[in-house]
């Protein structure tokens, strides 16, 4: 090949790759702006959601805390949790002060308990999730993790078999 062919092969070469790189969004620190949605999978995830307490749905501590969250570390390592948060689609806010183990699980109740590894609670007086609700989490720095939601068009997420889809609920 020629010299002049390869310096035209060269160009239209780095012509095509800087076209690609324009028509690609720009996102500099990872993220989905337009939709707020995380652009690489996180080793925290939701878990099941139990949004409707089993039983009469009565206001107490017990029927409350019969209505949680689970979040999960799927890793090897444990996570920093402090800071996070985890809410519903009215902004009603948890925010963790935590660390989660490797590979282990803790579940977030809606009413007032003592905190353990496996257990914390929000203490709370009213319910927090809705039959058609969004749960949403987020890191330190608000970047969001992961969302689950329910109740709506398909109901993709319920998945335990402990989730009902019932009418709307009082004290909400």
């Amino acid at each position: 090949m020629s010299r002049s062919a390869r310096r035209i092969t060269a160009t239209v070469l780095a012509s095509g790759a800087l076209l690609a790189a324009a028509a690609l969004p720009a996102s500099a620190d990872g993220r989905d702006h337009g939709h707020d949605r995380p652009t690489h999978r996180s080793a925290i995830v939701l878990g099941k959601i139990q949004y409707d307490s089993p039983g009469r749905d009565n206001g107490s501590n017990r029927s409350l805390n019969a209505e949680w969250v689970t979040v999960t570390n799927t890793s090897r390592h444990s996570v920093n949790l402090r800071g996070w948060t985890l809410s519903d689609e009215s902004h009603r806010t948890y925010r963790f002060d935590m660390r989660l183990p490797a590979r282990s699980s803790v579940r977030v109740h809606t009413g007032v308990g003592r905190d353990t590894r496996h257990d914390v609670y929000q203490d709370r007086r009213f319910y927090v999730w809705d039959s058609k609700d969004t749960a949403t989490l987020r890191d330190n720095r608000g970047n969001r993790v992961d969302t689950k939601s329910w109740g709506r068009f398909r109901d993709n997420d319920r998945r335990d078999g402990g989730h009902r889809d019932g009418g709307h609920r009082g004290n909400r």
